[in-house]
């Protein structure tokens, strides 16, 4: 056995096979590997116990029964992989019988196209946890303010259904019927029908906002995300086996939307002096704060919120009432002229408070895929470790962040050439 050489790939000779255990170092690309792993698992660590130490709390939440009403602000909310519990579920269309067309008689209606939308206000009821109450407050001297109530689920069985799409994804929803319809036309001086999206109805995730198109470094790769855009933008009939569809409501692109009180108060301090940015015209689900700087987010790739944890004993955080929750970050909210809508009027505001989208175009131009307008606010998806939500998180719990990107994320990367590509695929 003398002079037997080690099959493990160093250059020792062994005078015997029992030598390899005891002599030998581990292979070359056994130890690469293992360091390798090691390095990984030393810069999770490192990152999760900067998240730790960058401690930050949610300040408000807000849910859009509605879409496009002014929100309610509440203090305990449950998470579910679409978004806050009954959060945009409705949605008003404008109706226009006289359309030759019938696939065109309904347009939908955003507040950034009808400000008149600001006029009201939603809230839960006092007395039924199960309806909220809409109330249209005119502008002075232009009416009565009046209410109407609501089931945040109202009973679909006689309901009638219609297709009807937002953004270029579409859905089954059902028509509230004409009494409904009738009070709400009154309030707004047109027709309009108002829908409701029924548990099996969801909208499809479009672009490369879903987090199956970002990669494992927070960054979206456009390796893995090109085929994802295609699929987005493919007929059904193209479309081969689905993947994970994570689905919205009446959302606009994803199932949350978190901004920071220090981001807030940048735009605030851009502001005539005493004045507030209202915090609602961003359309947030969940506000935080203790950011260390305003515009941070920009880099946030993934958040942890701790639930039950805004219960403290001197100071110190009692166990968590449940599990962590997970939500990734995967693009950032790009903003349009919503932000300059007196919600007194009903109409875009005058003077200074009427330019706040003009005052972040100045610097916060910062997406190359939308270069010509401003961001504020970062989508968000549950993640996986959420293990399907359905857990409630209230103001004051506790946040990390748990993932940053290197670089700020790109709006729909890639989207608009791929719809080209599918385009000339389908049509030759």
């Amino acid at each position: 056995m003398t002079g037997l050489l080690c099959r493990n790939g160093c250059d020792a000779v062994l005078h015997s096979p029992f030598e390899v255990a005891v002599q030998c170092p581990p292979p070359r690309p056994l130890l690469a590997a293992a360091k390798r792993v090691i390095l990984d698992r030393i810069t999770e660590i490192t990152d999760s116990l900067e998240g730790w130490a960058h401690k930050m709390k949610i300040k408000q939440l807000y849910s859009h029964p509605i879409k496009s009403l002014r929100p309610i602000p509440l203090s305990t909310v449950l998470l579910t992989p679409t978004g806050i519990s009954n959060d945009r579920r409705f949605m008003f269309f404008k109706y226009d019988p006289s359309n030759a067309d019938p696939t065109k008689r309904l347009e939908f209606m955003t507040v950034t196209y009808f400000p008149h939308m600001g006029l009201f206000t939603q809230e839960l009821s006092e007395t039924d946890k199960g309806k909220f109450t809409v109330t249209y407050r005119p502008p002075p001297g232009k009416g009565e303010e009046r209410s109407l109530d609501l089931k945040l689920e109202p009973s679909t069985e006689e309901l009638e259904e219609l297709e009807v799409d937002l953004h270029g994804s579409g859905t089954k929803a059902l028509n509230m019927g004409k009494e409904i319809n009738d009070w709400f036309s009154e309030c707004f001086g047109w027709a309009v029908v108002l829908v409701y999206m029924p548990e099996g109805s969801r909208r499809q995730v479009l672009g490369n906002l879903s987090p199956n198109a970002v990669s494992k470094t927070g960054i979206t790769s456009s390796a893995k995300s090109w085929l994802s855009t295609i699929t987005a933008y493919t007929p059904e009939y193209l479309k081969g086996k689905e993947g994970k569809d994570e689905g919205l409501t009446f959302a606009d692109c994803a199932p949350y939307l978190v901004v920071t009180d220090e981001s807030v108060k940048d735009v605030s301090s851009r502001l005539p002096d005493g004045t507030e940015m209202d915090v609602t015209k961003f359309r947030p689900n969940i506000v935080l704060e203790g950011a260390d700087e305003a515009y941070e987010e920009d880099y946030w790739g993934a958040l942890s919120i701790v639930p039950g944890s805004n219960t403290n004993l001197d100071g110190k955080i009692i166990e968590s009432e449940g599990r962590d929750l997970e939500i990734v970050l995967t693009q950032n909210c790009i903003r349009c002229q919503s932000l300059d809508i007196d919600y007194t009027t009903g109409t875009f505001g005058k003077g200074e408070n009427g330019t706040v989208l003009k005052k972040l175009m100045r610097d916060r131009r910062v997406d190359k895929g939308k270069k010509y307008s401003p961001v504020f606010g970062r989508y968000g998806f549950l993640g996986e470790k959420s293990d399907g939500g359905g857990v409630r998180v209230s103001v004051g719990d506790e946040v990390r962040v748990t993932k940053r990107n290197e670089e700020r994320t790109e709006f729909c990367k890639f989207a608009q050439r791929m719809i080209g590509l599918v385009s000339l695929l389908i049509l030759g």
